[in-house]
Formats: C-alpha cells, structure tokens, sequence
C-alpha cells in the first residue's frame, strides 16, 4: 500500500436480539450473532493487512460484536468506543472518517444499519462488478466491507473509494 493509500473496514455488528425492547442501545447480540462476529474476525484476519485504529459504537451489540472480532486479529488495533456512531448516518459517518489520524493507514468502523450499508455504498466509486453489485443490494448483520483510496482521510468522498473484499457470514 502506497503512504497516500487509506484502507476502509466497515463492518455492520453481528445479528442482535429483538428490536421492540425498550432499550435499543443495550440490545445484546443474539446466539447467531454470538457465531457469526468470530467469523468476521477470522476472515479479516485472513485479508492479511494490519489495522490501525478502530472506531466502534458503544451499543452494546456493537461492542460485542467488535469484542468476538478482536481475537481473531493478529494485532489488535486501539479500540475507540463512541457514542455518535450510534445515531449516525451516513454524512455523520463521512465526517468521522474525514477526522480519523494522518498516522492510520488502515481503519475499522463497526455500526449500524442503514448508515454503514449507505457508507460502504456510497464510498465506492470503484471495484469488481460482482462486489459492487452484492454490497449495493445488502448489508447483512456481520458484514464487512473492505474499500481503498488515495489520499489524506480528510479527502474522503462519495465515490472515491474502490471495494476490494467484502464477507457476509450467512453467504
């Protein structure tokens, strides 16, 4: 990877319990979610690269999800848990990257749905035929989607990444 280039994982949190519970931020993950968050690990561990930094939401899915992915990496990278990912959507998710470290070359965000869906869609201006048209179509739970782009983080745009791997679980 050149020094201009920037590695984007976006990764949707692993199936969650039922969504009528009063407490939609303390949802935990659900048996399957349980099973599939480790293979999301092992898969990205598999890609072969190093993360540097991951940004996380602080639901408790999420958190959970981000927890069965990390030993299965084989460096863990730092870990920022943060609020705002929680509600955002897919701009509040473009300024999140656009703030991320010169330092990092490659980042891992796990949220939600539909704004990690729109972020991976929306980014990619580029790539394989087969992956860009699955990740327009669906974004299951423990998806992860891996982009590239040249360029400072504060850079990022619609379109101007390119889709290089994607994995769902369930596939």
């Amino acid at each position: 990877m050149s020094s201009r280039e920037r590695r984007i994982v976006v990764v949707r949190h692993a199936k969650a319990g039922p969504k009528d519970v009063p407490d939609d931020f303390g949802r935990a993950l659900a048996d399957r979610g349980r099973a599939d968050a480790p293979m999301t690990g092992r898969w990205l561990a598999q890609q072969g690269f190093r993360v540097d930094l991951a940004r996380c939401s602080s639901a408790r899915r999420t958190r959970q999800t981000w927890e069965l992915v990390l030993p299965h990496l084989p460096e863990p990278p730092p870990t920022v848990y943060e609020d705002r990912l929680y509600d955002a959507d897919v701009d509040d998710l473009l300024a999140i990257l656009a703030q991320t470290p010169d330092a990092v070359t490659c980042l891992v965000l796990v949220g939600h749905n539909p704004a990690v869906h729109e972020l991976a869609k929306g980014l990619c201006g580029d790539g394989p035929e087969p992956l860009v048209s699955r990740v327009a179509t669906k974004f299951p739970t423990g998806a992860a989607a891996v982009l590239t782009m040249t360029g400072e983080w504060a850079d990022v745009a619609r379109g101007g990444a390119r889709l290089v791997a994607f994995h769902a679980p369930r596939d």
